[in-house]
């Protein structure tokens, strides 16, 4: 079975709350959703194009684990943390199935 994501968008509007919004993701929300998903990946991004966008994905075993999650009340306890911690970043979230992978 192919591989399933999890992207949420972040878009932190307050240039001056960059950084904290940064490190709070990188030293615990990532690493909790990491825990609480069951995921062996995960990435984080900041858009060259749009300084106020980042991206987080998670790569889940195959499609059946993401929806697990997607119903499971974990992701309903990061998303209550986040909005309490954040309440004034705008998210969106969407999932991904892999189509190809492709290596060199």
């Amino acid at each position: 079975m192919p591989a399933a994501f999890f992207v949420v968008r972040a878009i932190v509007s307050d240039a001056s709350k960059r950084t904290a919004f940064d490190r709070w993701y990188e030293m615990e929300h990532l690493p909790d959703a990491v825990k609480a998903f069951g995921v062996s990946k995960a990435w984080r991004f900041w858009s060259l194009d749009d300084p106020s966008l980042h991206q987080a994905m998670y790569q889940f075993e195959d499609e059946e684990k993401l929806n697990a999650m997607l119903k499971g009340d974990a992701l309903q306890k990061l998303v209550a943390d986040f909005n309490r911690d954040w309440p004034d970043v705008k998210r969106s979230r969407e999932t991904l199935l892999l189509a190809q992978e492709f290596r060199q």
